[in-house]
């Protein structure tokens, strides 16, 4: 496994921008700061993108007539990036399981949906038609 340590969601993102498809830096810098709501400065992007290419995480290509960096992942990078978001998606969710209703048709219920109280109890449904079913069989 690679020695990269994610410490940080500019980190993270930066994966995540990758993951899409090859980026200069300064499109990278853009989105970042576009993303994540802040500005963003190359001394906090071009020190992980290093990190990243001594890892063999990510290739640089030149293009155009000023040889503009362009970066992609590797194999081995869209390995380690897959890792990462599995990892990130096993605590989301830990973070939303909690916050889940299930609806008595089997439908998962993470926001909205319908609330009805029944014999005294609230319950939560995916729709009116479920609760009014729900309703007819008890």
């Amino acid at each position: 496994m690679a020695k990269i340590k994610i410490t940080n969601m500019l980190k993270f993102y930066t994966l995540c921008l990758l993951a899409e498809g090859p980026k200069h830096g300064y499109e990278l810098i853009k989105e970042l700061g576009r993303n994540l709501g802040r500005s963003i400065s190359a001394s906090n992007v071009y020190p992980f993108l290093e990190v990243l290419k001594k890892n063999r995480m990510i290739a640089i290509d030149k293009v155009g007539k000023r040889d503009k960096k362009i970066y992609h992942l590797t194999a081995e990078g869209r390995n380690f990036t897959r890792d990462m978001f599995s990892k990130f998606g096993d605590l989301i969710d830990v973070a939303i399981k909690p916050r889940i209703a299930t609806c008595p048709c089997g439908c998962k219920i993470y926001s909205g949906g319908h609330s009805e109280r029944i014999k005294g109890r609230l319950m939560k449904f995916c729709c009116s038609h479920c609760a009014r079913m729900h309703k007819a069989k008890i």
